[in-house]
């Protein structure tokens, strides 16, 4: 993992908006992600489980004490025509808690199920993998990155990344996505709990003519998208901005830390150039008062 605490200088002015814990995939608790984050620097952390807020109550204890800000988030997973997309809720409070819950639970069970069909599907196939190794200290629903590590340990893949490509893709013969809500829907949820959207990462997914697509199917709704990712290139996060000024959206950025599960990224600094400013958060009320 990149050693973040060498590469950022700890003044305070840096964010990181996405990052996991092992409420969803990552592999730290959300106390650890807050003093992880302290440790490198950050003047805010955003925790942004997949489609989970179960790890929020923590996180806001332990940025108390820590004296970091902390905003409490969520990502959903969504569906724009037939595509995964996923997108970020920023600034969730105790009184969206049961809406969001009553949202993504569904979401959880569809995905629940997927993973089982793909667990026992495996092991018809003559994958001798345990499933009792998967599930075991998993949190939150288990999901592909669970399975590939099982697949690594058994070595039939040199690490998760080989799993996915080779045995896990999405519409391969193993994986079919579970059905997520709409994209566009969703977004308009977060509206209307009044709490920031956020399109993360979408040139993971998408091209630039389906982006535009769907901004002109969510103006007034969206309020910024991720222009500084791990992933993108330069070329990428200016393509972004661009976008973003075009249709008026604020900027958001994070690493999509997820602690040994992603080793090559790191909080706060992606995989070594990620600097995302806490102007950012700024610019999105997300910073209003010290949690």
């Amino acid at each position: 993992m990149p050693k973040c605490e060498e590469l950022l200088e700890k003044c305070g002015n840096l964010c990181d908006l996405h990052a996991h814990t092992h409420f969803s995939d990552g592999s730290l608790s959300p106390t650890e992600l807050v003093k992880l984050a302290e440790s490198v620097g950050l003047g805010a952390i955003a925790l942004t489980d997949h489609n989970s807020i179960a790890g929020v109550p923590e996180l806001l204890i332990a940025a108390r004490e820590e004296g970091i800000h902390a905003i409490p988030g969520i990502e959903f997973s969504t569906d724009f025509r037939g595509t995964e997309l996923h997108v970020i809720a920023l600034g969730v409070t105790e009184d969206m808690y049961e809406r969001i819950n009553a949202l993504v639970d569904g979401v959880r069970e569809e995905k629940r199920l997927a993973m089982d069909k793909l667990i026992s599907d495996l092991i018809a196939a003559g994958y001798k993998i345990e499933p009792e190794r998967i599930y075991s200290g998993v949190k939150g629903i288990v999901n592909r990155a669970h399975v590939a590590t099982e697949l690594v340990r058994c070595g039939y893949a040199t690490d998760r990344s080989d799993a996915f490509e080779r045995i896990l893709y999405s519409g391969g013969p193993f994986y079919k996505e579970p059905k997520y809500t709409d994209t566009v829907e969703c977004i308009s949820f977060i509206k209307s709990l009044g709490a920031v959207s956020v399109l993360a990462h979408p040139f993971l997914n998408i091209d630039e003519a389906t982006l535009r697509e769907l901004l002109d199917l969510t103006r007034g709704s969206l309020d910024a998208i991720e222009v500084i990712y791990s992933e993108y290139d330069d070329e990428t996060t200016e393509l972004s901005r661009k976008i973003a000024d075009e249709y008026g959206l604020l900027y958001s950025g994070g690493s999509d830390f997820h602690g040994k599960n992603k080793p090559d990224i790191g909080l706060g600094c992606g995989k070594g150039n990620l600097r995302i400013p806490l102007s950012f958060a700024e610019k999105m009320n997300l910073l209003e008062e010290k949690l």
